[in-house]
């Protein structure tokens, strides 16, 4: 049985980006998913992300747009499954917020905690696992670090 397997947009950048000090940490769970070794996923939310990120970080040569879109394609769409959410799984995420009293951005983290409840995920892959649990305390003990 292969291991379920959703990734948060740290571990992605870090696994595509070479001078990214978790690049070596990260890098092997894509190649893993390439080779079908685990099963990985993201939710629709986290490759917005990914693409925001990748196009704004400071690094040289820049990622533009056009690579960017190349290497979520090439690294993630073709080596996962993408988790799409709805409008009742927006909500459900915004209770949760509520009920945790949590705020700001941790809303983020939350609605890839909720697809990686829905996919059925053995495991969430993050470089904010701290982060993570707080808005997924029932799962915490699937949450972890490359």
């Amino acid at each position: 049985m292969t291991v379920k397997v959703l990734t948060d947009t740290s571990v992605l950048v870090a696994a595509m980006v070479d001078s990214h000090p978790s690049h070596e940490r990260a890098l092997p769970w894509l190649q893993r998913a390439k080779r079908g070794e685990v099963e990985l996923a993201v939710c629709t939310h986290t490759l917005a992300e990914l693409f925001a990120v990748l196009t704004t970080l400071p690094v040289r040569p820049k990622i533009g747009p056009d690579l960017a879109r190349r290497l979520i394609r090439e690294n993630v769409e073709s080596a996962g499954v993408v988790v799409d959410l709805g409008g009742d799984d927006y909500r459900a995420v915004l209770d949760s917020q509520t009920a945790l009293g949590l705020r700001g951005g941790s809303v983020y983290d939350a609605v890839a905690a909720r697809a990686a409840r829905i996919w059925g995920a053995d495991q969430l892959l993050t470089l904010n696992e701290r982060d993570f649990r707080r808005v997924w305390p029932e799962a915490a003990n699937r949450i972890a670090a490359p």
